[in-house]
Order: structure tokens, then sequence, then C-alpha cells
């Protein structure tokens, strides 16, 4: 097993608060905490943003490749470490049990879990580059990336045993997205942009429907409705995460009307107009 190998390497081990969580001890594990870092991060982007108003835009073309190449790597790796972890459970025990047991949290994945909670404060340098370079902070960049770093902490805090089926197909999102933006800062025409969009959405309509049935499963167990069993976390945690990723849903399918439906309007219109002063010159 590629955790085992990766275990077996002569490194030093590093305490147990940076390998496990515990609130207080463990990096970024107080909400006090997190939100201090969200307000350094929009205060940063928002202070380099207006800093570079009358400055030429910053190429930094080699850094943003390093950046999105490791961001890529990184995610590729952790997919694999979770998978490695969580299928042999569904295989043995099922899928309610995957997402819904407390025994399905294990060291190792709560480890897989933390280090992409970390990951999601190293993806806030994104906007950083998009400052930097004068591109627009749009509304979805700033809170989504905001977000999910609350998101994290909040899963992590909470202990919600289904998390990790969010976070795998995020991290599998995030090998393509960030391969994409590495290649294309070094000059490659990649024709499926859109398509990272795509996989967006459909990203949150698979968790909407996996994290809904895990939060109905909590409630109706506790309200002795009818259900297949009970869902390890904690209720605010698992209605945060009903609650932050249906709004994603709305606002990446927005994005995509506006950004992709949009131009295949105009480009429709353009043609119209082009094959009409054909027309008209024969």
């Amino acid at each position: 097993m590629l955790a085992d190998i990766l275990l077996s390497l002569p490194i030093p081990r590093p305490p147990s608060y940076l390998t496990s969580w515990q609130p207080g001890a463990t990096p970024l594990s107080t909400l006090p905490s997190v939100a201090t870092a969200i307000a350094l991060y929009l205060s940063t982007i928002f202070g380099l943003y207006s800093y570079q108003k009358d400055k030429a835009p910053k190429k930094l073309n080699t850094l943003f490749q390093i950046h999105n190449v490791l961001l890529s790597s990184v995610s590729g790796l952790l997919l694999v470490l979770i998978a490695e972890e969580i299928i042999p459970k569904m295989w043995k025990h099922g899928i309610f049990y995957a997402f819904c047991s407390p025994d399905a949290w294990t060291d190792r994945l709560e480890f897989y879990y933390l280090m992409n909670y970390y990951c999601k404060y190293w993806e806030l340098i994104d906007t950083v580059f998009l400052a930097l370079k004068k591109k627009p902070l749009t509304f979805l960049h700033v809170f989504h990336h905001a977000a999910t770093a609350a998101l994290c902490y909040t899963q992590l805090d909470g202990k919600t045993s289904v998390q990790w089926a969010v976070i795998a197909l995020n991290l599998a999102v995030h090998v393509l997205m960030y391969y994409y933006y590495y290649a294309t800062a070094g000059g490659a025409k990649i024709w499926w942009k859109k398509y990272i969009t795509t996989m967006q959405i459909t990203q949150f309509v698979i968790d909407l429907v996996v994290v809904y049935f895990a939060t109905y499963s909590r409630i109706a167990f506790m309200n002795a409705l009818p259900t297949i069993g009970d869902c390890a976390g904690s209720l605010p945690a698992a209605l945060y995460g009903c609650a932050l990723l249906t709004f994603y849903l709305v606002l990446f399918i927005d994005f995509y009307r506006r950004t992709y439906n949009a131009a295949s309007a105009k480009k429709a219109v353009t043609n119209g107009t082009t094959n009409g002063a054909a027309h008209k010159t024969r």
C-alpha cells in the first residue's frame, strides 16, 4: 500500500498535533484562528488588488506553473491515499458503512483530511496570483476559496464520516483543474476548459445526494424516523455542509450560464450576421 510505503520512509515523525485533529493544539483548529486566517486572506488580496491598480500586471508564469503543478500532484496523491483507505472498507462492509459508520473514521483518514484542509489555505494563493496579474476577482472565486477552508474546518471538527466522498470528488477535479492552469500558463492551448466547470457542477450534484442522505439519516435516527441507520458526525456540521454545497451548485450553474451559454449565443449571433452579409453579396 502507498500509505505503508510513505510511512516506511526514513523521515522524522512530526508531533501528534500535526498529524491528528486536536482542537486548540493543531494549527487552525479553532473558530477564531480560522476567522482570522480568512480575514487576513481577504485583506491581503483586496490590498494587493488596490496596490496593483495603477501598475503593470505581473507575469509570474514560472511561479504560477510551479504552484499549479504541485497542487495537481498533491491532489492526486491525496486522492489515491483516501481511495486506498476507504475502498477496502466499502468492499468489506458496504457503502452505508463507508459513508456513515463511526468506525469508518480512521487515524489515517483523519490525517488525510487534515492535509486536505491545509491545502485549502495553500489554494488561497490562487487569488494572490489573480490580484498580482490584475485579473478580475469574482465573487464566486473569492467566496468559494474562503468558504471551502471554513467547510473543511467544520467537517473535521464535527467528525462527519461522509466527508471523504466530498473530498475525493473535489481532489479528482483539482487534479485536472490545476493541471489545466499549469499547462495554459506555459502557452498550451487546451480545448476542455468548459468541461472542468461541467465536472465541478456534476461534483456538487453528487455531493448533495450523498450529504443530504447522510444528514437525513442523522436526523431520522435522532427522531425515530424511517432510516437505514445513524450517520456519524455532528448535525450542525452536516447542515452547514448541505447549505454551503447547495449554494456552490447555484453559483457554478450561474457561472456556466453566464460564461458558456452567453458565449454560444454571441457566437450564434456573429455567425448569423456573417452569413447574412455573405448572402447579400451573392
